[in-house]
């Protein structure tokens, strides 16, 4: 077994989130492992002086706290399914933070696989864009063992504002649900209303100062607000085509619960408009132009 030091800290997926968390725990002192299997991501690892791991695998035997930020449960569990057969876990312990949003019952399979290979797993999803994530501007919802938890703050400071304790196991993620559905609305809301404010003749610049600074603004108005103003969503911070699945886990949480969310609901409808109109690569901002669209509103001029 490597001498693993406390403070070296893996990261599995490299991408906006994840490569962004890799940046600002290495900005915070600590040495970073990490492994994607997008060749591009683990050039920019190394970049920043982090090491570049052979395999997920490879990641966790040289690190005692590690994070998960993934695109799939396919993703998941397949990294957890690697990683049988072995103990890892072989005179310390080994965590592993499982940052993305997934659904709950898809986690609770990954923490089953990860037991039976000696390792710990934390439901921890983040609330914040990738943009927030370089910045470190992110929210932790953890949940799990709270010993285990705790010993992961020092790192968790490196790379969020907040760090919330949650409870039991899927706690974090029906946190995280409850979030999300806000994002949603908030972020239709914001671009309503910045297409009210432009076909009424405002500035949307001055929408933007003006609305950011009254009782009506929103977390999603402050941060989406200027794509919205620039008619510009190509620099994605979240892709419509990555939050389809998140809105997908948000729409199947709550009817299994029996809520009725009609303003979800409505929010879903414009962001499907959206992927229709071949707006899956740009970012969930991107609402306000098909609001636009069926506004009558031309902005090109």
């Amino acid at each position: 077994m490597t001498d693993v030091s406390p403070k070296t800290i893996g990261v599995i997926g490299l991408g906006t989130m994840g490569g962004a968390m890799a940046a600002n725990l290495t900005k915070g002192g600590f040495e970073v492992i990490g492994f994607d299997i997008d060749a591009d991501s683990c050039s920019r690892l190394a970049e920043l002086g982090g090491r570049v791991a052979a395999s997920a695998s490879d990641v966790v035997w040289n690190a005692e706290i590690n994070i998960s930020s993934l695109p799939s449960p396919a993703a998941l569990i397949e990294t957890a399914k690697g990683m049988a057969g072995r103990n890892f876990a072989s005179g310390r312990p080994v965590i592993i933070l499982e940052t993305s949003t997934l659904a709950i019952s898809d986690k609770l399979e990954a923490c089953r696989l990860f037991f039976g290979a000696g390792i710990e797993l934390l439901d921890c999803p983040l609330s914040g864009t990738g943009a927030q994530a370089l910045t470190a501007d992110l929210v932790v919802f953890g949940s799990g063992d709270e010993p285990s938890f705790d010993k992961c703050i020092p790192m968790l400071k490196a790379i969020s504002h907040t760090q919330h304790y949650l409870g039991e196991f899927g706690n974090g993620t029906r946190m995280k649900m409850i979030a999300n559905l806000l994002v949603a609305i908030h972020n239709a809301a914001a671009g309503e209303a910045f297409v009210l404010g432009i076909k009424a003749g405002l500035d949307p610049q001055l929408v933007y100062d003006v609305i950011s600074g009254s009782a009506g603004t929103s977390r999603m108005l402050e941060v989406r607000g200027p794509m919205m103003v620039a008619d510009d969503y190509d620099g994605a911070t979240m892709k419509m085509d990555l939050w389809k699945k998140d809105m997908d886990i948000i729409g199947s949480f709550a009817k299994e619960l029996g809520v009725i969310a009609p303003l979800f609901e409505a929010s879903a409808g414009l962001y499907t408009k959206g992927l229709e109109d071949g707006r899956d690569k740009q970012d969930t901002a991107s609402v306000c132009a098909v609001l636009a669209e069926m506004a009558g509103l031309d902005r090109s001029k």
